[in-house]
C-alpha cells in the first residue's frame, strides 16, 4: 500500500513539474515576442527616428539623465539609471510621486528627464512634467501609447508596440516591463558605443567585486624586481633550476646581453628534455624561444584569457622587450579575477 502511494505521489510531482515548465515556456515566449516586436518597431521610421533623437538629447545634455517612474516602471527605471551611470552617462532615479514632495529640487535646468509609464497616464507625472516645461528641461517619454498625456507633453516620445503580458490575465506587468528595460539598455549601449567608452573607462566605475578584479591592470598584480626569475643566455641548467625553485613560479626567463627576453624555461621544458646530462647543458638548448609576454598595462581579465588559451600558468611582463615583472595564475585567483 505504501509503495502504491509513493508511485502516485511521484506521478503527481511529475505532472506538477511539467505544468511548471510549460508555464515558464509560455512566459518566455510571450516576453520574447515583446522584444521581437520592439526590435521590429525600432527598424521603422517612427520609433527608430525617436530613438536617435532621444540618444542625441541625452548625449548633448550639460547635466545628467534623470529617470523617473513609479510602480513596476519605477523599478525598471532604477535599473536603467544604474546601467546608464555605469556606462559613462551620469544618471540617477527620481520617484515620480516623491518628485512632488521636494525631490524636484534634485533636477536642474541642465538635465534631461526620461519618464517611464506604460500607459502614459499616471497623474503623479503631471507636476514633474509641469516643472520640466517651466525650466525648459528636455523630456523623453517611454510609453506604449503615443496619444497619451505623457507622450504628448514630452519633447521625444518613444512609443513601444503593445504586447500581451505573460500573465494569463494580461494584467501583471511582465512583457511590458521587459520591453521598457530592453529599450533602456539599448539607449545606454548606443551612447556607450557612440562616445567610445572603453573597458579602461569601465574599470574606473567598477573597482569592486569580480568585475573590478578583472579590470585591474597587470601592473597591479605582478611581482617585480628580484622576485622575477631571470637568467642570461649560456647559463647552465643546474643554475637555472635553482632560480626556478627559489622564485617559485615554475619557470625562469632567459635574457640576452641587452636584457631582452629571448626565451623561457618551464617545468614542461624540463620534462621534454629530460636526459642524464640535462643539468650540464645550457639553457639555450632547453628554453622555449620567443615566449608569450604581456604589457604591464594589460587588463587582468585579458591576462587570464591568455593564460587559459595558451594553457600556461605564468607570463613575463615586459616593457620594450625587457622584463619588468611576472604574473602567475595564482595571483589572478587571489585577486578574484578567475
Amino acid at each position: 500500500m505504501a509503495l502504491t502511494t509513493s508511485k502516485a505521489a511521484k506521478g503527481t510531482m511529475t505532472d506538477q513539474a511539467s505544468e511548471a515548465i510549460a508555464s515558464a515556456l509560455r512566459t518566455l515566449e510571450a516576453e520574447a515576442s515583446g522584444v521581437t516586436a520592439l526590435a521590429a518597431a525600432l527598424q521603422s521610421d517612427g520609433l527608430g527616428t525617436a530613438f536617435v533623437t532621444a540618444a542625441e538629447l541625452i548625449r548633448n545634455a550639460k547635466g545628467r539623465l534623470i529617470i523617473t517612474g513609479l510602480g513596476k516602471s519605477g523599478h525598471i527605471g532604477r535599473k536603467i539609471a544604474a546601467t546608464f551611470a555605469s556606462t559613462g552617462t551620469p544618471a540617477f532615479f527620481v520617484h515620480a510621486a516623491e518628485a512632488s514632495h521636494g525631490d524636484l529640487g534634485m533636477i536642474t535646468a541642465d538635465d534631461v528627464i526620461m519618464a517611464l509609464s506604460w500607459s502614459g497616464e499616471q497623474p503623479e507625472m503631471k507636476n514633474l512634467v509641469t516643472y520640466a516645461k517651466r525650466f525648459k528641461i528636455g523630456v523623453i517619454a517611454m510609453t506604449s501609447d503615443a496619444a497619451s498625456t505623457l507622450a504628448q507633453a514630452a519633447d521625444v516620445s518613444l512609443a513601444l508596440p503593445k504586447a500581451r503580458e505573460a500573465c494569463p490575465h494580461n494584467l501583471a506587468p511582465t512583457t511590458s516591463s521587459l520591453m521598457l528595460l530592453a529599450l533602456g539598455d539599448a539607449l545606454a549601449i548606443a551612447l556607450l558605443e557612440g562616445r567610445g567608452f572603453t573597458s579602461v573607462d569601465f574599470s574606473v566605475l567598477h573597482p569592486g567585486g569580480k568585475l573590478g578584479a578583472m579590470l585591474k591592470y597587470t601592473r597591479d598584480l605582478m611581482h617585480a624586481g628580484d622576485a622575477v626569475p631571470l637568467k642570461p643566455l649560456g647559463t647552465k641548467m643546474s643554475d637555472a633550476l635553482v632560480e626556478m625553485s627559489s622564485k617559485g613560479f615554475g619557470c625562469v626567463g632567459i635574457v640576452d646581453i641587452n636584457g631582452h627576453v629571448v626565451g623561457i624555461v618551464t617545468d614542461g621544458d624540463l620534462r621534454r628534455h629530460m636526459r642524464p646530462d640535462l643539468m650540464t647543458v645550457s639553457v639555450d638548448e632547453v628554453m622555449t624561444k620567443n615566449p608569450k609576454t604581456i604589457s604591464r598595462d594589460l587588463l587582468a581579465g585579458e591576462a587570464l584569457e591568455i593564460l587559459n588559451s595558451s594553457k600556461i600558468t605564468a607570463l613575463l611582463v615586459t616593457d620594450a622587450r625587457k622584463p619588468v615583472g611576472i604574473v602567475h595564475l595564482h595571483d589572478l585567483l587571489r585577486a578574484g579575477v578567475a
